[in-house]
């Protein structure tokens, strides 16, 4: 059951004092060292017992529940505060296990909302079970349904295979000139016995572990699966992380194929996801790190139901910066780079604005670009080097394209009901 009043796992009080007190005793100790042992446990102990008696009842307040389609969330002790927020406006949820949590069966539940950097609701050291069960009814209650309607079933979309990943890791440029770099500068150092060279291997590791550790980590058991509620990702070796994209949040979708990668046949999507703001979007903007090309651009159809992003006709920019793009009624399709070719993606019923844009180079050349903005994130939906001709052709195309698709049942709030009854809609005009 989802319904009552909930309240993090009790340990969590043991974590707030334990760091509480550590960070006193690192800081004052060696400062209250100076007047004895004594001083330092006497001191260290009254922290203890005050956190402890502060963390005690602010734990005990801190409460959250769902009320009708409302998560209600209390916290503070002396300056107590409490937000009510309807999950209408719910982008994504997310439940995050980083290895401590793991080790005593907790939890953390994000529930990312519209509304920028301050618009995510976290709820810590949760059993793992009710942040399971939190997680299914949140996302029931956005999509119109009753908090007790069991978990969507899913669907197995793909499974990254570790040495897929490792490979495909290490089969990048800067990875492989920084690796090559560092043995150089090993060997030399080695060889030549100059030690001053060393100091240059510290930037290259420390590049190898954002560039190749990180991701390497982060990704290892990486599973995408669809269903219902939304596109579901699980990943991480240390910290577990279940994702959920409930449907029509991915504003626009970008396919990036390093050059390296396209002798593998592989590529990495990333999506403009509503509500992930600031570093938040970077953390959460990657659907799938590496897959096949072909099964790529099958998530490209799967987050945008009924479009064909493949089948989509492009039309050559020209010049050096030119963009292949093209539009048909459901996307807009923009493809540039020689090194890194990027395919971005935007579906036209959630194009925000559109532009034609001349700068002193398109001036000298006659050529425009034609912009399709959405919220932040990866993909842009911008082509360099189009005919002015064509630009405002293709601009009145993506324009008369939006207006068709956004109807009045376009919002991607309760989208259970929602589609429930279009199909009844539907059924009925044809009878």
């Amino acid at each position: 059951m989802t319904t009552g009043v909930f309240r993090a796992h009790w340990i969590i009080i043991l974590f707030q004092v334990v760091a509480v007190t550590l960070v006193f005793a690192a800081l004052a100790g060696p400062i209250l060292g100076q007047f004895g042992f004594d001083w330092v446990l006497m001191m260290t102990v009254a922290v203890l017992f005050g956190t402890l008696a502060y963390c005690l009842p602010a734990w005990w307040y801190a409460t959250f529940g769902l009320r009708e389609d409302h998560l209600v969330v209390h916290s503070g002790l002396l300056l107590r505060g409490s937000r009510e927020i309807p999950l209408s406006r719910l982008q994504a949820v997310d439940v995050v296990r980083p290895l401590l949590m793991q080790v005593f069966g907790l939890a953390e539940l994000r529930v990312e909302l519209a509304g920028g950097d301050g618009s995510v609701v976290r709820l810590p050291c949760l059993r793992h079970e009710l942040a399971e069960r939190m997680r299914v009814a949140v996302l029931a209650h956005a999509a119109g349904l009753p908090g007790r309607a069991p978990e969507a079933p899913e669907w197995p979309f793909y499974r990254l295979p570790f040495p897929l990943l490792l490979g495909a890791l290490l089969f990048r440029v800067p990875v492989l000139l920084a690796f090559v770099a560092l043995l150089m500068l090993l060997t030399a150092g080695v060889v030549f016995g100059e030690p001053g060279v060393f100091g240059a291997v510290v930037p290259l590791v420390l590049g190898l572990l954002r560039h190749f550790w990180g991701p390497l980590t982060r990704y290892t058991d990486f599973y995408a699966s669809t269903s219902g509620d939304g596109l579901r990702l699980r990943y991480g070796m240390f910290q577990r992380r279940m994702q959920t994209v409930p449907p029509g949040r991915v504003q626009a979708v970008r396919v990036v194929e390093p050059l390296l990668w396209r002798a593998l046949g592989v590529a990495r999507v990333e999506a403009n996801v509503a509500g992930y703001a600031g570093a938040r979007q970077g953390d959460s903007a990657t659907l799938l790190p590496v897959a096949p090309r072909h099964r790529a651009f099958a998530l490209v159809n799967e987050v945008f139901p009924g479009s064909d992003a493949v089948s989509v006709p492009l039309a050559s920019g020209g010049g050096m910066r030119h963009s292949d793009v093209g539009a048909d009624e459901y996307l807009f399709v923009t493809t540039r780079g020689i090194f890194c070719r990027t395919t971005d993606v935007v579906p036209v019923e959630r194009v925000q604005a559109l532009r034609l844009a001349e700068g002193p180079w398109s001036r000298l050349t006659g050529r425009l670009t034609v912009g399709a903005d959405t919220p932040p994130g990866p993909a842009e939906g911008r082509a360099q080097g189009v005919e002015p001709g064509h630009a405002r052709s293709l601009l009145d195309a993506l324009a008369g394209h939006g207006r068709r698709a956004r109807g009045t049942e376009a919002g991607t709030e309760r989208w259970a009901t929602r589609a429930t009854l279009t199909r009844e809609r539907d059924d009925l005009r044809g009878s």
